[in-house]
């Protein structure tokens, strides 16, 4: 009873599922896992056919039933020449066998030809000496054979030379032509400065027809070619050119459309311009004459200096003297000047303002005005007279009245002369002289 009961928990057991790496695709083109996703069992892997898995690092296999991978491309032909074969072959990868109803396999084999194979070719015979080199003393004579019998196919060729060359002499004495020394130096230059737009000075040098002379038994040729040689010169300076005036432009518009103005007449040191280190045109290239428009110039009107305000008066008949009311006064001017059509002044003729009576009016502490205090130094006055050591300048204070109690305080808005007085100074004028004054 024991041994049953032994073999039942044996045979309930459960069986330990095999671990694998998982891969969420494979490869048909070369049989590799792609994207692995972790160790699971084997059965849970390839729930998915399109999952491939490998077992302890060994080969990659696919989930589905066994597969053959895409060709291979085709390999070099077994030649470098003429006619060969050439192969390609696929593999098969998954459970089982692959199944291959057209008997394929895995390698296939198909003709390929590369080019045509070199071969040599063979000489011809010699052909006849040619005429000696020479006709005096020694010299050579050559002939030659061609690669034709048969010709090379292919980049092939034939072995040796195609030109076979011998000493021959001719039982005459040579002449000695002339031969030319090596030129001498040159010589100096025919200028110092090179003319601008023209060629340039030349210098010069020769060579003598002695290396070898010719001979006179049997007479030999002179040297050919030139004795003498000749070259323009470089690096001199251009020749200096002095500038010279053009001519006078036209008259210009005369500056003024009435009255007398001014016409201007130009010219330019073009004629040439001086370059080079050349002298510049000497005098002036701007001349000018007086014209004459005979017709009067409009005078613009100007305003004349504007008058005295007038008395600071009421406008509501309320009494404004000595008291912090306003008044209202008045100022002209005119427009003086104006002929010819000339322009108007611009602005008004008459301006009003308001104001403050203080006229007469007397200060002190119950009063409207509370007292009266000395200014601060005017600026220096400009020095008179504007000539000679006796010209000076001054500058004053002025007895001020205290406007505290008026709602505006600005001097400019008080009409009429307070009758204040301020405390007695040291000094409410002062003057001294002027230096560095031209002579009169």
């Amino acid at each position: 009873m024991l041994f049953m009961i032994a073999l039942l928990l044996l045979h309930i057991q459960p069986t330990v599922p095999q671990m694998v790496q998982c891969y969420s695709s494979f490869s048909l083109k070369d049989g590799t896992c792609v994207d692995i996703l972790g160790q699971v069992p084997l059965d849970d892997c390839c729930m998915n056919p399109k999952y491939s898995y490998q077992e302890n690092g060994k080969v990659c296999k696919s989930c589905r039933y066994a597969e053959w991978t895409e060709w291979s491309q085709w390999g070099a032909c077994s030649v470098t020449c003429s006619e060969g074969v050439r192969q390609r072959h696929r593999g098969c990868y998954g459970i089982g066998k692959c199944q291959d109803p057209y008997k394929i396999g895995d390698l296939q084999t198909e003709p390929c030809t590369e080019g045509c194979c070199q071969e040599n070719g063979g000489w011809s015979e010699w052909g006849a000496w040619s005429p000696c080199s020479v006709t005096c003393e020694n010299g050579v004579k050559k002939r030659t054979r061609t690669c034709t019998e048969p010709p090379p196919k292919c980049g092939g060729f034939c072995l040796g030379n195609s030109e076979e060359t011998e000493d021959c002499n001719i039982a005459i004495v040579c002449p000695t032509h002339g031969g030319w020394s090596p030129w001498g130096k040159w010589g100096p230059c025919a200028g110092t400065c090179h003319p601008e737009g023209f060629l340039a000075p030349e210098q010069q040098r020769q060579r003598t027809c002695t290396n070898p002379p010719p001979s006179t038994v049997p007479r030999g040729n002179d040297c050919s070619g030139a004795r003498f040689d000749s070259k323009h010169c470089k690096g001199i300076p251009f020749c200096p050119v002095d500038g010279n005036w053009g001519a006078w432009s036209m008259a210009s518009d005369c500056s003024v459309t009435c009255g007398v103005g001014r016409q201007r007449q130009q010219r330019k040191c073009d004629n040439p311009q001086p370059k080079h280190s050349g002298r510049p045109c000497q005098g002036a290239d701007t001349r000018i004459h007086l014209c004459t428009i005979p017709v009067h110039c409009p005078a613009d009107g100007h305003w004349s200096e504007w008058s005295e305000w007038t008395l600071c008066k009421s406008v509501n008949q309320r009494e404004i003297v000595c008291r912090n009311r306003m008044g209202r006064r008045k100022r002209e001017r005119d427009c003086l000047g104006r002929e010819y059509e000339g322009n108007f002044c611009l602005g008004e003729p008459v301006e009003f303002g308001t104001c403050y009576n203080i006229m007469n009016c007397k200060s002190g502490p119950s009063e409207q005005i509370v007292g009266a205090f000395w200014s601060e130094w005017s600026k220096w006055s400009y020095c008179k007279p504007n000539c000679g050591e006796n010209s000076t300048q001054t500058r004053q204070k002025k007895c001020i009245p205290d406007l505290s109690k008026y709602s505006n305080k600005n001097i400019e808005f008080f009409s009429g002369t307070p009758n204040i007085n301020c405390p007695q100074p040291e000094d409410t004028e002062q003057t001294r002289s002027c230096f560095n004054v031209p002579k009169c």
